[in-house]
């Protein structure tokens, strides 16, 4: 299926890894000129560099903090300067630091808002002013926003608020013809779900393997995703063949999400 994105401009934010970088990575393939941000200078030039040898597509790396309110609307805004505007934007950050609420500190609630809904409602203030109708924003979260977990008590807290952000851009965007819409992955083989199994393994004594063997038999397909397979149902939901769809909310975890919404 060809998703028509080809000549789109689309920014990702902490794309030097991870889910950032395999969206990216796929938006490139699709066509899209691509600008990625990582706290990182050397990172994001390094995966800039990467995703345009392997795509042939126009890609740019820079560092910014998107912990950093005014880091972040000067990207934007720089970006969209760059490419002539904007038609994708992908807000997205590293999880706030692991650990139940009693594990954590009023210093760790402070930064985990400033990097994971600041971030987001920032990255949206900055971008809409270069969206026009056709334009999509897409926010990722965790399956923390739909279900507690025991050690992502922040996470939880603030990705809901950036999930409820979701539908409510959507709501007041879609009479300019922007939308807005939410994916969630589940336990995709990242780094960050690798730092979780680890924080998992300690708290209950078992073995990183014990831990992740748990965790797969959990989910009805198996086993743990892949970022590819996360990135290309990001491409479909900024894709105009997805023209119909926003204020939706996507979850990519192989099933085992067992809530019905």
């Amino acid at each position: 299926m060809d998703l028509g994105l080809n000549g789109k401009r689309a920014i990702v934010a902490a794309a030097s890894d991870g889910l950032g970088a395999a969206i990216a990575m796929t938006l490139a393939a699709e066509g899209c000129t691509v600008e990625l941000c990582s706290r990182s200078s050397d990172r994001a030039a390094a995966k800039a560099a990467e995703i345009a040898d392997a795509t042939g597509a126009s890609v740019r790396g820079v560092a910014v903090d998107v912990a950093d309110a005014d880091a972040v609307t000067a990207w934007v805004d720089e970006a969209a300067a760059r490419m002539g505007g904007l038609d994708i934007v992908i807000p997205n950050a590293g999880g706030p630091r692991p650990g139940s609420f009693d594990d954590t500190t009023s210093e760790d609630w402070d930064a985990s808002y400033a990097l994971t809904l600041r971030s987001a409602m920032v990255f949206a203030k900055a971008s809409r002013r270069h969206l026009t109708d056709g334009g999509t924003v897409l926010f990722t979260t965790s399956l923390s926003t739909l279900q507690p977990m025991p050690d992502l008590s922040m996470s939880g807290v603030f990705r809901a608020g950036v999930a409820n952000l979701s539908k409510n851009l959507a709501d007041t965007w879609a009479r300019d013809g922007i939308r807005v819409n939410h994916l969630v992955p589940g336990r995709i083989a990242t780094a960050r779900v690798a730092e979780l199994d680890a924080v998992a393994a300690e708290r209950t004594g078992r073995s990183i393997s014990e831990v992740e063997e748990r965790n797969a038999v959990s989910i009805p397909l198996g086993r743990y995703g892949d970022v590819d397979e996360y990135a290309a149902a990001a491409a479909f939901l900024v894709s105009p063949r997805a023209s119909y769809i926003t204020g939706a909310t996507l979850v990519v975890d192989g099933g085992s999400l067992r809530s019905i919404t």
